[in-house]
């Protein structure tokens, strides 16, 4: 059975030849930072990088947090969730601790998405806080038990 043990050697030496590839994800295009990545803005090809992402579904929807030059990988590290807060957006502040609830304005000092912590500026007070951004777009203040 010298035939069979040839042809199991093969076939181990070839699925560890192609362990190592994989397809990455490279931008078809220059994207611009904070430009909320589509399907006309990626390309899958055969490469391997660390940190590079892998499927479509991981990088659509998302926004840049740098530029990506055309025919670059798209690392983990180059996008994250779409901004709903923008730098000096007026926004609703809400206090919560118990049954006590407050509600201010403010002046957003920075973009941010859900679940980010963003600096506030209270208009009535001129006090810079930091706030965590709700996926509805309200503000948070001290959140905590």
């Amino acid at each position: 059975m010298p035939g069979r043990e040839f042809l199991a050697l093969i076939v181990l030496f070839s699925l560890l030849a192609s362990a190592g590839h994989a397809d990455i994800l490279i931008a078809a295009g220059n994207l611009r930072a904070q430009s909320v990545i589509s399907p006309s803005d990626i390309a899958v090809v055969d490469g391997d990088m660390p940190g590079a992402l892998t499927r479509p579904e991981e990088a659509i929807g998302l926004e840049t947090r740098v530029t990506i030059y055309a025919g670059r990988p798209i690392r983990t590290a180059d996008v994250g969730p779409a901004a709903i807060i923008a730098r000096n957006q007026i926004v609703s502040l809400n206090y919560r601790r118990g049954p006590l609830s407050i509600t201010a304005e403010g002046r957003a000092l920075d973009r941010a998405a859900p679940g980010d912590y963003v600096r506030v500026m209270n208009l009535a007070s001129r006090t810079t806080i930091t706030a965590r951004v709700e996926p509805d777009g309200t503000l948070i203040v001290n959140p905590g038990p």
